[in-house]
C-alpha cells in the first residue's frame, strides 16, 4: 500500500506538465485511490498468505518468499515506470494495449531519444532496488513468522491454521471491494471532472490486469467481407447527415431530462397507462427497439449513440468507453450543466467511469441518500424516492438560470420486483405499474412549475426482458421499447413510426437543437430524409437480431443458423447484419 501511495505522488509530479493541481488534490487522489490499492495489494498478498498458512505444517524455504518479493518488485517497477512514461503520450492509464507494441519494439521507441530510455531504465532499476530492498529489510527478522520452523505443538498449529482461515473472508471482501452488488473496478476511484486527477487515482497495476480480462479478443470470426464490400453494404445503414429534418420542438435550447426506464419494454404497456397517455400528448417513436439486453449496454447506446456487441460490454472497458461521444459532452460544450442521478451503486459495471469520461459533471448515486433510503430496494434507493430528488434537481437547475441536461436511471422495475405498492398480483407487472405511478407523481406536479415551459423530457427503456412467452425466440416483441418526448418544449403531439434503435436518440435529438452529430457514427437522425434505410439491431450471447422493411431475423454466430427467420429475403438481411457487426467491431477495436 505504501508503494502504491508513493507511486501516485510521483506520477502526479512527473506528469504535471499541462495539469494544474494543489497539495489538497494530491491528498484527494491518494484517498480516493485507496480502495483500488487495497484490492490490488490483497491480490498479491494471496501467495505469501498461502505460504504462511502452509508453513504451519510444512517447512517452506525462505528463498521462495524472497523470490516472490523480487518478482513482484520487478512487475510493480515496470508498471510504474511504463505508466508514468506513457501517460504524457497516451493520456490514459497503463492497460493491456501496450502489449501490442512488444511485437515491434524498434518502432515503439522510435519517437523517443536514447537519453529518454536511459533515464527510464535507471529509474526502473532504482525502483526495483528500493522495493525489493524494502521488502528484505522489513522481513529479514520477521521472515520466521512467514516461514517458521515446523511447529511441534499440534494445538499451536491448529490455532494458527484457524486464524489463517478466519482471515480468508476479509481478504476476499477486500479484493472484491466490499459486499455490495458491484465488484472492484477502475470507475470507483473517479471523483473529479479533471480526468488527470481521476487517472492519478487509478492503480496502474490494477488497470493493466483489469484490461487484460476485458479485451475484445479475437474478432476474426466477424471478418465476413473485404473492407470495400463491407463498406458498400452498410453505407446506407449509417448516415450521419441531417437533411430536410422536421422540427419537433418550439426552441433550440430546451432544458433536457433523459429518463432511462429500467426494463420497461412495450410488453408492459398494459400496466403503464400513464405512459400511454404521454405518448398521445407528446412525441412517440412507436417503432423503437433496444440495442441490447443489459442496462450497461443500453445506457451506452442511448447516451452515446453507440452500438452494442454480442459478447462484451463497452462500459466495462474504460480504455474504450472514454473515447465515445455523448449527448452530455456535446451539450456541455454549448454551456449546458450536466447531472446524472442513479439510485443504485454507480460503480457497478464501471458506470461512474463512463459517465465522468463522457461529459457528466455532477453525479448522484445511492451514497448521496440516507442509510435508511439506501436500503429501500434490493438494488438501492427505490424509484419514488429518487424521483423526488429528481424534482429537486430540476428546480435547483431552473433557479440557476443555466440550461441543463439531467440523466436519470430508474431501478425498481428489476428483479426481485421489490416495490412498496401492491396493485397487481403478478410481481413483475406490479413493479411496472409502480414505475408508471412514479412517472405520474413526478410529471403532473412538474407541469405546474415554471420549469416545465422550456423542458424536454425524453423517456425510453434501457432494454426489454424475457417475460412469460416473450423471450429471445420473439425478438420483435422483446426488443420493442417506448421512446417518448414530452414537456413544454414539445411543439405538438406526433407519432414517428419509422423503424429505429435507441442509439438513434443522440443524432435525432442533437439535430433538433441545431447541433452537429457527425462524430456519432452509428446514430441516425430518424427525421432526416437521408435516413432512407430504416433498420434496428439487437444482440446478445454471440447472436444478432436485425429488422428492416422486409422482416426480421435472429442469427446465432456460434451455431451458424437462424434462430428466428421472419423475412422475405433472409440471406440478404443476414449479409447486412454481418456487415454491421464487422463494421462496429472494427470501430471498437480501433478506439
Amino acid at each position: 500500500m505504501l508503494v502504491f501511495i508513493i507511486a501516485k505522488i510521483v506520477f502526479m509530479l512527473a506528469c504535471r506538465e499541462g495539469h494544474a493541481f494543489t497539495v489538497g488534490d494530491i491528498y484527494d487522489v491518494v484517498a480516493h485511490g485507496l480502495t483500488l490499492d487495497l484490492s490490488t495489494a490483497l491480490y498479491f498478498f494471496i501467495i505469501p498468505f498461502l505460504i504462511s498458512m502452509t508453513s504451519v505444517w510444512i517447512r517452506i524455504p525462505k528463498w521462495l518468499t524472497y523470490g516472490y518479493f523480487i518478482l513482484i518488485s520487478l512487475a510493480f517497477s515496470l508498471a510504474f515506470v511504463a505508466d508514468t512514461s506513457l501517460y504524457p503520450f497516451w493520456g490514459f492509464k497503463l492497460d493491456a494495449s501496450c502489449l501490442q507494441y512488444l511485437e515491434t519494439p524498434t518502432e515503439a521507441v522510435a519517437s523517443v531519444s536514447t537519453g529518454y530510455l536511459v533515464v527510464r531504465l535507471i529509474a526502473f532499476c532504482f525502483i526495483v532496488a528500493m522495493i525489493s530492498g524494502g521488502y528484505y529489510w522489513l522481513t529479514k527478522k520477521q521472515i520466521n513468522l512467514i516461514c517458521p520452523a515446523r511447529q511441534a505443538n499440534i494445538l499451536s498449529r491448529l490455532t494458527k491454521t484457524a486464524l489463517h482461515l478466519i482471515m480468508i473472508p476479509a481478504i476476499i471482501i477486500g479484493i472484491r471491494g466490499g459486499i455490495g452488488e458491484s465488484t472492484t473496478n477502475i470507475g470507483q476511484v473517479y471523483y473529479s471532472q479533471d480526468q488527470f486527477l481521476n487517472h492519478s487515482a487509478v492503480n496502474p497495476v490494477f488497470s493493466f490486469l483489469y484490461s487484460l480480462g476485458h479485451q475484445i479478443g479475437d474478432t476474426s470470426e466477424y471478418e465476413f467481407f473485404s473492407d470495400d464490400e463491407c463498406r458498400e453494404i452498410v453505407e446506407r445503414v449509417y448516415t450521419t447527415e441531417s437533411i430536410n429534418t422536421d422540427t419537433l420542438l418550439n426552441t433550440r435550447q430546451p432544458d433536457i431530462l433523459i429518463i432511462l426506464l429500467e426494463s420497461a419494454g412495450e410488453q408492459f404497456a398494459s400496466v403503464m397507462p400513464y405512459l400511454q397517455q404521454l405518448k398521445q400528448e407528446g412525441i412517440s417513436f412507436s417503432r423503437c427497439y433496444a440495442n441490447s439486453w443489459r442496462t450497461d449496454r443500453g445506457t451506452v447506446s442511448a447516451l452515446s449513440g453507440y452500438p452494442t456487441f454480442p459478447s462484451l460490454s463497452v462500459m466495462k472497458m474504460p480504455e474504450k468507453s472514454r473515447t465515445l461521444p455523448s449527448i452530455a459532452g456535446s451539450l456541455q460544450h454549448k454551456g449546458y450543466q450536466t447531472t446524472y442521478l442513479y439510485g443504485g451503486d454507480i460503480n457497478f459495471t464501471n458506470m461512474r467511469s463512463y459517465l465522468v469520461s463522457t461529459g457528466w459533471e455532477q453525479l448522484f448515486s445511492m451514497d448521496d441518500f440516507s442509510i435508511r433510503e439506501q436500503h429501500t430496494g434490493q438494488w438501492g434507493v427505490r424509484d419514488d424516492i429518487t424521483f423526488k430528488r429528481l424534482s429537486q434537481l430540476i428546480q435547483s437547475h431552473h433557479q440557476s438560470q443555466h440550461h441543463y441536461l439531467i440523466g436519470y436511471s430508474t431501478l425498481s422495475s428489476h428483479e426481485p420486483w421489490d416495490v412498496p405498492t401492491k396493485t397487481n398480483a403478478d410481481e413483475a407487472l406490479n413493479a411496472f405499474a409502480y414505475l408508471d405511478q412514479c412517472l405520474k407523481d413526478f410529471i403532473e406536479p412538474l407541469r405546474q412549475t415554471p420549469a416545465w415551459q422550456n423542458l424536454l423530457i425524453v423517456m425510453l427503456a434501457d432494454h426489454g426482458i424475457n417475460y412469460r412467452d416473450i423471450d429471445m425466440q420473439k425478438p420483435l416483441q422483446k426488443n420493442h421499447i417506448p421512446m417518448v418526448w414530452v414537456g413544454g418544449a414539445v411543439k405538438a403531439p406526433r407519432q414517428i413510426d419509422k423503424l429505429c434503435n435507441q442509439s438513434d436518440l443522440a443524432a435525432t435529438l442533437l439535430n433538433q437543437l441545431g447541433l452537429p452529430h457527425s462524430e456519432f457514427s452509428f446514430s441516425r437522425d430518424v427525421l432526416s430524409s437521408s435516413y432512407s434505410y430504416p433498420t434496428a439491431v439487437n444482440n446478445y450471447y454471440n447472436a444478432q437480431w436485425i429488422a428492416d422493411s422486409t422482416g426480421n431475423i435472429l442469427y446465432d454466430f456460434d451455431a451458424h443458423h437462424f434462430v428466428v427467420n421472419e423475412c422475405s429475403d433472409a440471406d440478404r438481411l443476414l449479409r447486412v447484419s454481418k456487415a454491421i457487426l464487422q463494421t462496429t467491431t472494427n470501430d471498437l477495436k480501433q478506439r
